[in-house]
């Protein structure tokens, strides 16, 4: 039975062969409201969404003999957008047209305006995947390369030299862990046979620290790495960061001082004078040959070797971005993926439509790769407790 389907910019910009995924080769109507070409056109000048506007824009351009443009023909374009698009939806004469959006909210509208609508299902084709694996196989599943299993009582590590009992606490640049999910992550974090980590928790249970700890660890200490790069989604400053004073490293001062305070923290457990300036006796300027901070939009382009990458709130990334993000690893690198999937700030991302989760989804199985769940009874301190215990 043919279905007709209308798309929304959220769609267009998480997957832009959604087109092509609804048409089913010729089975189904695809209609793109004209006020879905208009956001587009403005979303070309963010920073973070123009390359995925392109992509969008070239989809629908290869595809114009085959879809149908929506316009109401009334010549006005202010309003509320969403509601601009459910007018163009009702007059588009398709019959029982889908709305096809990951926006909730619009969901709700179209619902209230007696129009059907769905989520893209490729996004959304699995609960958080970076939630429900743990890195944990319980006994009797099939062991999954680089996890864990509980063994009367102690963690069982499945690694890529066979299972090995973890009997010991790790320490690393005098960072000791605050429990055992915090010493199986170092155990991920530390193991040369794998790749890219990906560590997934709430605030405050240290993720980023851990990974700054073993960063310098195998930077500075070990030597098989040249540098440290710490690449940051910008979801709030877009434009406004090149009106911002300085160089990148000003401009991003308001979004990194609680890396420099974690940088900080490692220093004075152990000095770490390489990764700064050598005439900077404040320790406040990074040593640009040893340490640097990214936002994304820098790393399109790079050929990233010999380093450790660290991503952090990697659930603000898409799935296309990530990718991008990802490909530019070259020759001994190793990337750890930090996040929290409940705490998406990306207006087209979700829970589940989010780059870490898609990591893992996509990644689990591979020899190279390892995830962990960092949880437990203490996090950041007593006030952070209390709120994760109470579910605030």
């Amino acid at each position: 039975m043919k279905k007709n389907y209308i798309l929304d910019t959220n769609a267009l910009l998480e997957d832009p062969n959604c087109i092509n995924l609804l048409r089913n080769g010729e089975e189904n109507g695809v209609g793109i409201p004209f006020h879905v070409i208009l956001e587009l056109d403005r979303l070309k000048k963010e920073p973070r969404l123009k390359h995925l506007v392109a992509l969008a824009v070239e989809a629908i351009h290869k595809n114009l003999d085959v879809i149908q443009i929506l316009h109401d023909g009334n010549g006005e374009h202010n309003g509320h957008a969403d509601l601009k698009i459910l007018q163009e939806v009702r007059s588009s004469g398709m019959q029982e047209p889908i709305l096809v959006t990951n926006d909730r909210l619009f969901q709700l509208l179209a619902k209230i305006s007696g129009v059907e609508s769905q989520e893209f299902k490729s996004s959304h084709p699995f609960q958080s995947d970076s939630q429900l694996y743990t890195g944990f196989v319980t006994e009797g599943d099939e062991v999954i390369p680089n996890s864990f299993q509980w063994k009367e009582g102690k963690p069982l590590y499945h690694g890529n030299d066979g299972p090995k009992m973890i009997e010991y606490e790790h320490e690393v640049w005098k960072v000791r862990p605050r429990n055992v999910y915090q010493n199986l992550a170092f155990e991920l974090l530390l193991d040369e046979k794998i790749d890219l980590v990906t560590l997934q928790s709430e605030a405050g249970y240290g993720k980023t620290f851990l990974a700054l700890a073993t960063a310098f660890y195998l930077v500075l200490e070990r030597k098989l790495f040249d540098k440290i790069y710490i690449v940051k989604p910008m979801i709030e400053i877009g434009e406004k960061m090149g009106y911002l004073p300085g160089d990148v490293e000003e401009k991003m001062e308001p979004y990194i001082r609680y890396l420099r305070a974690l940088i900080q923290k490692l220093h004075t457990l152990r000095p770490a004078e390489r990764i700064f300036e050598k005439d900077d006796a404040t320790h406040t300027r990074f040593n640009p040959s040893k340490f640097e901070i990214l936002p994304l939009a820098f790393i399109r382009g790079m050929n990233i070797e010999d380093a450790i990458v660290i991503v952090d709130e990697t659930q603000n990334l898409s799935r296309y971005e990530v990718r991008a993000l990802l490909t530019r690893m070259g020759e001994n690198v190793r990337c750890f993926c930090l996040g929290d999937t409940r705490q998406v700030d990306h207006p087209y991302l979700n829970e589940s439509n989010n780059a870490l989760n898609w990591i893992v989804r996509m990644m689990k199985g591979s020899m190279n790769y390892g995830h962990m769940v960092i949880k437990g009874a203490k996090s950041r301190g007593p006030i952070c407790d209390m709120v994760l215990k109470s579910g605030l």
